[in-house]
């Protein structure tokens, strides 16, 4: 019945976005959600954001414009070195309208005296804004909608408070309000809304597959992981572990002598695959886990299929411990983690 229910989720998916579709993934300080790309109603527009994105022009992005219940903007600044740093812009594209401004879609930014003049900033409509933007100079060009729930954490972004940092296009900065600031120069990287922004291919590490893991043909195997996934920060911790009394003789090929082991690990990810530096912590074991030497031994790298299936290979830079690859399967089915790994079907 999972089986079938995933493929009919696949299915569905490849029905409603068509092959000329794009999905992008937003990771912002307050939370994650996709924008399916409307390639075939704007190409030029679409190409144009997909030409930031790649060119890396978002990287410390922030949410600079929110107006409460009308829009949320972004992709006209990052922050660096304590100040807001203008996003060098590409010349202007041609004015693609053609779809309304209704609640959940994205649309580009642009000057008043011309409808030709949009560069790199972009907003998502909060609210019904067909009568007010539609008929603005030439429209404002919708490019993007918002997929699923993901209009909850923009809804979360856009009800945060807004800072006048100046008395032009940072007038309306959406910020954390913690501690006590008395004036914009209070204000820190801690008070911002970060994001960035990701072409979705495939399967992509998310928070949801934090938790408890194991190997199936090995038992007493076990891999715990914790996953942060924020602007600027994509970690995976993982502590591999034997929970099981003795290990079988069978097993001694695979991973060395027939004792207990405790590794840790360490590293960064990209879609579906993180590459750890492995540690070998001696002296620990599964109900005693107080290390007595900790030496590096090699590295981990572990391959998502879905959210709950993995395969882990293991590369010892020692020798009395063979390389070795096998799977790992969740614990227990996490729905967080579904309901974030792709897409949702509109």
């Amino acid at each position: 019945m999972q089986l079938c229910t995933r493929l009919l989720a696949f299915l569905l998916l490849t029905l409603c976005f068509s092959a000329h579709s794009t999905i992008v993934r937003f990771d912002t300080t307050l939370g994650s959600f996709y924008v399916d790309l409307l390639e075939d109603d704007a190409p030029g527009t679409v190409a144009n954001f997909l030409n930031y994105v790649r060119d890396g022009d978002y990287g410390n992005a922030v949410f600079h414009r929110s107006v409460a219940g009308f829009v949320l903007q972004a992709g006209g600044f990052t922050y660096e070195g304590d100040q807001f740093v203008p996003v060098p812009v590409d010349p202007p594209i041609v004015n693609e309208f053609g779809i309304s401004n209704t609640r959940g879609t994205m649309a580009m930014a642009k000057t008043a005296e011309n409808p030709d003049t949009a560069t790199s900033q972009w907003f998502f409509n909060i609210g019904d804004n067909t009568e007010d933007l539609d008929s603005q100079n030439g429209g404002f060009t919708v490019f993007g909608r918002v997929l699923g729930d993901g209009m909850e954490v923009v809804d979360r972004i856009n009800s945060l408070v807004g800072a006048a940092v100046d008395n032009g296009a940072l007038a309306r900065v959406p910020i954390y309000l913690h501690g006590r600031f008395t004036s914009s120069a209070d204000l820190d990287a801690s008070n911002f809304i970060f994001l960035e922004i990701e072409e979705v291919d495939g399967f992509a590490i998310n928070t949801g597959l934090s938790g408890a893991w194991f190997n199936p043909a090995t038992p007493g195997q076990g891999i715990t992981l914790d996953i942060i996934n924020e602007p600027g920060r994509k970690e995976v911790f993982a502590a591999w572990f034997t929970y099981d009394v003795n290990m079988p003789d069978e097993n001694e090929g695979a991973f060395g002598s027939n004792q207990h082991r405790w590794f840790t690990a360490s590293g960064s990810f990209n879609g579906n695959r993180t590459t750890m530096e492995l540690f070998r912590n001696t002296g620990g074991i599964f109900n005693d886990p107080t290390a007595t030497e900790i030496e590096e031994v090699g590295t981990l790298v572990i391959e998502f299929t879905d959210c709950m299936n993995a395969v882990v290979t293991v590369d010892f830079r020692t020798t009395n411990i063979h390389d070795d690859s096998f799977p790992i399967v969740r614990l227990t089915p996490d729905a967080f983690c579904e309901d974030i790994a792709l897409p949702a079907v509109q």
